[in-house]
């Protein structure tokens, strides 16, 4: 089982938003990371082959992604998912069965036991309309498992759940990755930190990190520094770093910051996570406060 990625560009006049990526990809949780405009969304839609790419292409077992029989191994749940308010959760499921071409009393059957798996079991005869946003969620990657799919490509799933919501989310997503390929974009650091066995790093349109979070922490291990300032030197540094934490400490500042090299005298290294490679690439330097 093997999902591969050869050389895959999309352009959209002027601007290359994936650029000549490759990548191969086998059952597991893969965490794509990236700020806005990295060309997340863009790739995730070429491998739904809901976005034909410029050049390149995506294959799944040899299969190609323009062929129907890809898309019968596929499930999606895209960022802005739209729902029938008026249709109940049932309704809702065996729907989106019979558009996967499911028999009438399988798409049933299925329905039950995916609302069981993401918790929905006892409003599944109530609308979706009356569903909170973390309700909805769970909903949208039923829905996406209504076929059994061997790929699953979820985007920014757990965007506006509450903490409590996004823990659950994640234990579902951490189960389906045993047995087929789970594709999750997120910009929450955590949800990946937590879930995925290999992380992607998009920038600009291309991989720069593909790996375990040990493996690709080691980037930036020497870059994380941790010290403590006067407020007017704090305020000196946010113009130059990227600030990851800020703590008042009496009448200093406590701050963790990324750098090339040691900022200052009483500076040490900090242990790097996730967080730090994420802003270490991803932010802007912002005026301290």
């Amino acid at each position: 089982m093997e999902l591969v990625l050869d050389r895959l560009t999309k352009q959209y006049k002027n601007k290359i938003a994936v650029d000549r990526l490759s990548l191969e990809l086998k059952p597991g949780v893969y965490g794509l990371l990236g700020a806005n405009g990295a060309g997340k969304t863009t790739l995730m839609r070429m491998i739904c082959g809901v976005l034909r790419p410029t050049s390149g292409e995506i294959k799944y077992n040899e299969i190609d992604v323009s062929q129907e029989e890809y898309r019968d191994i596929l499930g999606y749940l895209p960022q802005d998912f739209g729902f029938y308010p008026e249709f109940t959760a049932i309704e809702f499921m065996c729907y989106m069965g019979s558009l996967k071409g499911l028999p009438k009393q399988r798409a049933k059957e299925k329905a039950v036991e995916l609302l069981e798996m993401v918790s929905l079991t006892e409003v599944a005869k109530k609308k979706i309309k009356t569903f909170s946003g973390g309700m909805k969620q769970r909903l949208g990657i039923a829905q996406a498992l209504i076929n059994n799919p061997k790929i699953l490509v979820l985007d920014e799933p757990t965007a506006g759940l509450d903490p409590k919501e996004r823990i659950r989310f994640r234990n579902i997503i951490s189960k389906l990755g045993t047995n087929r390929i789970v594709l999750l974009s997120t910009h929450i650091v955590s949800d990946i930190e937590n879930i995925a066995t290999t992380i992607l790093v998009m920038k600009n349109g291309q991989l720069i990190h593909n790996g375990s979070l040990d493996k690709i922490i080691t980037a930036i291990q020497d870059k994380v520094w941790e010290c403590v300032v006067s407020e007017e030197k704090a305020d000196e540094f946010a113009k130059i770093y990227p600030i990851i934490n800020v703590r008042q400490e009496q009448e200093q500042i406590f701050l963790r910051l990324v750098s090339e090299s040691k900022p200052c005298e009483n500076a040490i290294n900090g242990k790097a996570t996730l967080e730090d490679l994420y802003l270490y690439y991803f932010s802007e330097v912002t005026t301290y406060e």
